[in-house]
């Protein structure tokens, strides 16, 4: 097939040659306002009906939204009584500014005015397209053209402001629509006579709103296009600087930071990129990179699955399981590698005390965000040694001993081959237990005494007992030594049980209180030379210790 690359134009970059952006840093949250009812709204298949538009509004200033758009009133009367019981139903908080979008055209604005009526503090956030190639196929009109159309919206609404009979504290803000394809100085030219038309000053600034309507170039140069405007902007400070990317290049993300370290002041943008065609700016996934940075977003993410579930349930929208910080596999490891530094990591800041987040492949501790642990690491054929052990250390308190890893590491993996897929939790402890606990007993204690006593100042340990051999033969068992395991190893050495050697030994409580157990990992060396674990469980931690000798034998004699 002939390739058709060359009918498309490559973008013109523009002349910065002192760009200072890329020295900058991002140290603190900008002014957020959502789009989400608005720019979100019309680009979903069935918009939202009034009950799910005042659901999400609410959770939008649960989150702490200070501005939020919540429509286009003048567009149609499902708009219009959307903003009316907004008012009228008391809903928008004291401190939280509504903004309606219109187009500037002197019908439309009007209707716009009646539509807040009521409403204590409001953003009226008035556009006109100004890019080369609107005006060229769409408005068939020059730069002129479009500009006596902004500023003639601007009067019309300073005028109606300077009118409005009511408390109502009006804002504005304009939108040169298609930014980021019009000629900078063109689209410095209309916002300096819009500001001018308007009013603006520096005690009552104007939004300056620079879309990225259409995500055309690279976000270097977005970042350019956002420091050229506004060192080139007269009456500075009489403008805030806003910025609405979208994401048609796949870095809406990218080029709201780069043009953020480019002086951006204010961000527009959905939940989780929601908006048309590829979606707007993900608010959750700028504002997280900020938290993981340090820096607070002065938003609250510390309950995305509620949030992911109301915006899936009023949007009928899907998040894709890699969606950043939302994702359901977003804090999963499948991979080995990955899975042992994030185990290690855990333990590393429980030894260290950690005030820290230091855990490799974690960007950002998943409780922060109201997400659980025990999805983090999933388990398949291709899992390490460490990924079980995580597993069954955060799902079931128990810390499998390093050198322990790579054995139950090979059990689960050949049950993973032997199912075709993951493994849930509760099937990897029961792995854990088909091996470890109820696997085939060739020796059965069937009574057991383990006591202290001290004689010329030295302490003995006594193992006193019976043993059931092959569910037949029962033994009587007595042992004396220096501690539980060495008592028994030396009740067993009488029955010809005497080739295993005793290797490490480790034990802590299964869970807290007065009723837990002790859990003891014991490693023997069989007659052969290779090491075997096995597990004892039991309230009496001498007891415990036992058990995981005996397990040992018995799954190395089975």
């Amino acid at each position: 097939m002939k390739s058709s690359f060359h009918k498309y134009v490559p973008f013109k970059q523009i002349n910065l040659p002192d760009r200072e952006w890329p020295n900058k840093t991002i140290t603190k949250a900008p002014i957020w306002c959502s789009v989400d009812l608005r720019d979100g709204n019309q680009a979903l298949i069935d918009p939202m009906n009034l009950e799910e538009k005042l659901e999400f509004f609410h959770a939008l200033c649960d989150m702490g939204f200070k501005e939020i758009e919540i429509g286009f009133p003048s567009a149609s009367e499902t708009e219009y009584e959307i903003c009316r019981e907004l008012i009228e139903g008391n809903h928008i908080p004291d401190d939280v500014t509504i903004q309606v979008l219109v187009q500037a055209r002197e019908h439309l604005i009007k209707k716009t005015f009646e539509a807040i009526k009521g409403a204590k503090n409001v953003i009226v956030h008035f556009y006109n397209s100004t890019s080369t190639l609107q005006r060229k196929v769409v408005f068939h009109t020059d730069m002129e053209g479009v500009t006596e159309i902004a500023v003639n919206g601007a009067k019309l609404i300073k005028k109606l402001t300077d009118e409005y009979d009511g408390d109502t504290n009006i804002r504005f803000e304009y939108s040169p629509e298609s930014f980021s394809g019009t000629e900078m100085d063109n689209a410095v030219d209309i916002c300096e006579k819009v500001m001018e038309a308007i009013g603006a000053t520096k005690e009552n600034p104007i939004i300056l709103n620079l879309p990225n309507t259409v995500e055309m170039c690279t976000a270097n140069t977005y970042a350019d296009q956002v420091e050229y405007f506004i060192k080139h902007l007269k009456n500075r400070e009489a403008a805030i600087i806003s910025i609405h990317p979208h994401n048609d290049r796949g870095c809406g993300v990218a080029a709201s930071e780069l043009a953020l370290m480019a002086g951006a002041e204010r961000v527009e943008g959905t939940l989780f990129g929601n908006g048309e065609r590829t979606g707007n700016l993900d608010i959750v996934t700028v504002g997280l990179n900020m938290f993981t940075q340090g820096i607070d977003p002065k938003l609250d993410f510390s309950h995305l699955p509620k949030l992911k579930e109301i915006y899936e349930r009023c949007t009928n929208m899907k998040i894709d399981p890699r969606q950043p910080y939302i994702g359901e596999l977003v804090f999963t490891a499948f991979s080995g590698s990955h899975q042992d530094a994030i185990n290690k990591g855990t333990q590393y800041m429980k030894e260290h005390n950690s005030e820290y987040w230091e855990i490799p492949y974690l960007p950002i501790d998943p409780a922060d965000v109201g997400r659980e642990y025990e999805p983090i690491i999933r388990i398949n054929s291709q899992s390490g040694k460490g990924g079980a052990a995580f597993v069954m250390n955060h799902s079931f308190g128990y810390d499998l001993p390093k050198k322990m890893h790579p054995e139950f590491s090979s059990l689960v993996q050949a049950e993973c081959e032997k199912l075709g897929r993951e493994l849930v939790p509760k099937e990897l402890f029961k792995v854990f237990e088909d091996n470890y606990i109820n696997h085939k007993k060739k020796y059965n204690i069937i009574e057991h005494k383990v006591y202290e006593e001290s004689n010329n100042g030295k302490d003995y340990v006594h193992f006193r007992g019976k043993l059931k051999i092959d569910d037949s033969d029962i033994v009587t068992l007595s042992g004396t030594g220096n501690g539980p395991v060495d008592a028994f190893f030396n009740a067993l050495k009488p029955l010809g049980i005497d080739k295993y050697k005793f290797i490490s030994y480790s034990q802590h409580a299964i869970s807290a209180g007065s009723d837990s157990k002790a859990v003891s990992y014991i490693e023997l060396q069989k007659p052969d030379g290779k090491n075997i674990f096995g597990v004892g469980i039991d309230s009496n931690v001498n007891y415990a210790s036992v058990l995981g000798v005996i397990n040992a034998i018995n799954r190395a004699e089975a």
